[in-house]
């Protein structure tokens, strides 16, 4: 999916890790949300509460996920799954556009 529609959009930005990590919360009419984003090149490591699809639209990464032990690399048009209450490390090499799906 390309573009979304009948949403709402929060305008309050979430900003983590000094600005380098940015996005803005999008509500489905269901209550589902998501979330845009971008990341600049970096070391990060995230906490969630719900189980997350990341889908990657573009950029290049590295991610080490929960119980895992090898980085996995993902590049564009890529996605990887974050287990709810959990922890996951990534390093970002060139500038990331993404998508978090917040799954229940």
């Amino acid at each position: 999916m390309t573009e979304y529609s009948n949403v709402t959009v929060l305008k309050k930005a979430n900003v983590y890790f000094d600005g380098k990590v940015t996005s803005r919360t999008v509500v489905f009419s269901d209550g589902t949300k998501k979330t845009l984003g971008i990341m600049l090149p970096g070391e990060y490591e995230f906490g969630t509460a719900e189980k997350e699809l990341m889908e990657i639209q573009s950029g290049d990464l590295d991610v080490l996920l929960p119980g895992e032990t090898v980085w996995k690399t993902i590049r564009d048009g890529m996605t990887f799954n974050v287990p709810a209450n959990s922890k996951f490390s990534l390093r970002v090499r060139a500038v990331t556009d993404y998508c978090c799906s917040f799954l229940k």
